[in-house]
């Protein structure tokens, strides 16, 4: 049960998202969204601002990289409505960010430029309840399970990462890939050690040379900023039990399962093929769940044998590897994969999990969700002017 956005598309929230072109109006978005709370009502699910440090005095790639990711975010079908919040002097101007959205968004997305308004907070309130109205009409009703695109990502990964949760979230993606849907898997730095058990499953010619470019890429990344490509697994990935990154790698990849890839997605890019998609992003959890999001990720999977509080744009399922977590941290943990480790095969506690999802999906909130914690991450490469 699920939302129909007019192109198509599904999804598993009606919400209404405030995004800031630029880290020097921040604070208003998030005033406008504190203040509007009363237009949370009906079919609208939620009204949340997200916040980021970026859109000005960055060139190059960077510039591209904050445009594309909150179009990415602005065109996600989990946000029925948007308001873009834009200052006025900034290199990354609201006239570019309605260019590239196109006219067909005009119903749904709005823009505030706070310099040129006499009062931005009551503007910015006559622009959200217009974004109310347009929410309002959507309800949900039968989508078919193919529509479901999942992100795929783990972090604070223990020694039990790969033996419990990795693997379930992979046996997931292959179930959910056999009914149409189409899964994530981003981190590329983790992927290293563990190449062969992803090369070998493109889809095609084309789709490997792309993976093998993704990889290539992100090496070349680390080189050129001087950085030793092996500086991996993180203190506390070695605290909970992963000695080496092939240890770290070889876990971090199961989460794709053994589906076929039929695609690769460049940073701040949608996916646009269903089935297994690879997406260019770093093993940083906030950067890479936003990559996810802005891709078109309707709900993320996030497998973890320490734990950890974060939420995404959108529902961020967390995943334990051991029961020991999952018990310490219920207000964290939505789903124990520790009761592998305790002999529950892992084809019964994926078919589980795949119920919980579709629970998700269908509106039941997550506990980063009920905590309220949902936050973005950009990518940044460059110099800062």
């Amino acid at each position: 049960m699920g939302y129909v956005r007019p192109d198509g598309r599904a999804a598993t929230r009606n919400e209404i998202w405030v995004l800031p072109t630029v880290g020097c109006v921040n604070e208003i978005a998030c005033q406008l969204a504190a203040a509007n709370q009363d237009l949370v009502k009906g079919s609208v699910e939620g009204l949340h601002a997200f916040p980021h440090p970026y859109g000005c005095s960055q060139t190059g790639t960077d510039h591209d990289n904050t445009r594309a990711i909150l179009v990415g975010l602005a065109r996600h079908p989990n946000a029925a409505a948007v308001l873009v919040v834009g200052l006025g002097c900034e290199n990354l101007q609201c006239e570019q960010l309605k260019k590239e959205l196109g006219p067909e968004t005009v119903d749904r997305v709005k823009f505030l430029v706070c310099q040129e308004a006499d009062d931005e907070l009551a503007e910015g309130r006559a622009l959200l309840k217009a974004c109310a109205n347009y929410a309002a009409q959507f309800r949900r009703q039968p989508v078919p399970v193919s529509k479901l695109v999942v992100g795929l990502k783990c972090g604070g990964s223990d020694g039990l990462s790969g033996i419990t949760a990795n693997p379930v979230v992979g046996r997931f993606s292959d179930l959910l890939v056999a009914q149409g849907g189409s899964t994530i898997l981003t981190e590329v730095p983790e992927m290293f050690g563990a190449e062969e058990l992803l090369l070998g499953r493109c889809a095609d010619e084309g789709v490997f040379h792309q993976a093998v470019a993704m990889l290539q890429g992100f090496r070349d990344y680390f080189v050129s900023h001087g950085e030793n490509v092996y500086e991996n697994p993180s203190p506390g990935n070695k605290a909970g039990g992963i000695t080496t990154l092939e240890d770290k790698s070889c876990g971090c990849v199961q989460k794709g399962g053994m589906a076929p890839i039929v695609g690769v997605v460049p940073y701040g890019g949608q996916v646009e093929r269903s089935g297994l998609n690879l997406l260019w992003g770093p093993g940083n959890d906030l950067v890479s769940t936003t990559a996810l999001s802005a891709a078109g990720a309707h709900l993320i999977l996030f497998t973890t044998g320490r734990g950890t509080p974060f939420g995404a744009p959108v529902p961020t399922l967390k995943i334990a590897s051991n029961r020991a977590l999952a018990e310490k941290k219920p207000r964290w943990i939505d789903f124990d994969a520790g009761i592998v480790a305790e002999g529950q095969s892992i084809d019964q506690t994926a078919r589980q999990l795949f119920r919980l999802v579709l629970r998700s999906a269908e509106g039941a909130r997550t506990k980063s969700e009920i905590a309220d914690r949902r936050g973005i991450a950009i990518f940044k490469d460059g110099v800062t002017l």
